[in-house]
């Protein structure tokens, strides 16, 4: 563990907090060029109402997220202390200089290709020791650092090894089994996941295509998870909702999977 990094409790009972991801409000912002609607306007209105951190992944091409955006988000959050900005993207590409910039709370490592449209999988074993220079060098400025894996016990070692903070579990495939006969497997590859990472001493964060009807039953079956970063479903509720009743009913959601 790094010294400049706090300890972590990875209590399997804790409340899990929530990170907004507001890529898809940079997203409909970039089709114009007018300034609206604003990043930064929507960050802190989720913070307002009760979110514990933004999340945002700024890609290569900037089709979203652009540098600037995640500097008026640091500014911001650093006017939040008991709230985290999370940037997430490639080590190898362009996330590392947002790190040595911003520090952030967190960084989490995603293993997407430059023009990738979407995050889909999680890190390969076999990639990881060249992880480790880039996870030693985040936590050396004292930023956590998360990988982003898919569900797979046997893989927790290997994050574990190269010294990672957390793990953010890749929850798409749970996403796409919920209310299906396939629901009650992919939780159990999730739990058998976070187990495994647990005994680790890994922290765990969870994310992809989770909303107001897959969340609270993942977070009853899946032990430990600490955060949740949610954006595309959490944005397109806000659009028929506002962000601050769809921040309070996903945090209504987190707490009912504790409430039993």
């Amino acid at each position: 563990m790094n010294p400049l990094i706090a300890p972590e409790s990875h209590d399997r009972h804790a409340r899990c907090a929530l990170s907004v991801n507001v890529n898809k409000v940079a997203l409909l912002r970039n089709t114009r060029h007018l300034g609206i609607p604003s990043v930064a306007r929507a960050a802190l209105q989720c913070l307002e109402a009760g979110a514990q951190g933004i999340t945002v992944h700024p890609r290569p091409d900037g089709r979203h997220i652009r540098t600037e955006d995640v500097t008026e988000l640091a500014a911001l959050l650093r006017q939040w202390p008991q709230a985290e900005l999370n940037i997430e993207g490639n080590p190898f590409d362009n996330l590392m200089g947002f790190v040595r910039q911003h520090r952030p709370q967190q960084a989490t490592f995603v293993p997407d290709a430059p023009g990738q449209f979407t995050s889909d999988h999680g890190w390969a074993v076999a990639d990881l020791p060249r992880v480790a220079p880039l996870v030693a060098e985040a936590q050396a400025l004292g930023v956590r650092v998360s990988l982003f894996m898919d569900p797979d016990p046997a893989a927790m070692a290997a994050v574990a090894t190269i010294g990672a903070d957390r793990i953010e579990l890749y929850t798409e495939p749970y996403a796409a089994a919920h209310g299906t006969p396939r629901q009650g497997a992919e939780l159990g590859r999730y739990a058998a996941a976070a187990h495994a990472a647990l005994a680790l001493g890994l922290g765990i964060n969870a994310g992809h295509d989770l909303n107001r009807a897959n969340l609270t039953d993942f977070l009853r079956a899946v032990p430990g998870v600490q955060e949740v970063s949610i954006g595309h479903a959490l944005i397109a509720d806000a659009l028929e909702r506002g962000y601050t009743e769809t921040v309070r009913d996903y945090q209504r959601c987190i707490q009912k999977a504790y409430a039993a």
